[in-house]
């Protein structure tokens, strides 16, 4: 099966890519290449949305490692929405993502987004 990228910014410093099929040996580089061409400079946030993905390999599992590396080196965060019970099963085994990166919806993520918001705003007062 293949894997369908969609792409979604949703404001000048968050990207959303909604994957859709399997991330295994055969698509891995194709999420690589899409995140790597999406990633303007100004991207802070980047937001992987898993609701329609089936399958994920350890090839998969390396091009998410991968993502973080490269937001933790320009500051930025990775967040992970909508995991489906095997991908998630498979990020519970192999502690790949930490549980402070994986919401079960985006209602959630805005949530703890703007809990997130209001200390840095407390904090400067």
């Amino acid at each position: 099966m293949s894997l369908q990228i969609y792409v979604e910014t949703t404001n000048p410093t968050t990207l959303c890519l909604a994957l859709d099929g399997q991330l295994d040996t055969l698509t891995a580089t194709d999420l690589d290449k899409s995140i790597h061409n999406s990633l303007t400079p100004n991207i802070q946030t980047l937001i992987l949305d898993l609701q329609k993905l089936s399958f994920i390999s350890s090839a998969g599992l390396r091009i998410l490692a991968k993502a973080r590396k490269t937001m933790k080196s320009r500051e930025g965060k990775v967040y992970f929405t909508h995991p489906t019970p095997q991908v998630k099963k498979v990020f519970d085994i192999v502690k790949a993502v930490p549980l402070s990166e994986v919401f079960s919806n985006t209602q959630e993520l805005d949530a703890y987004l703007e809990a997130m918001q209001a200390e840095v705003d407390g904090e400067s007062d």
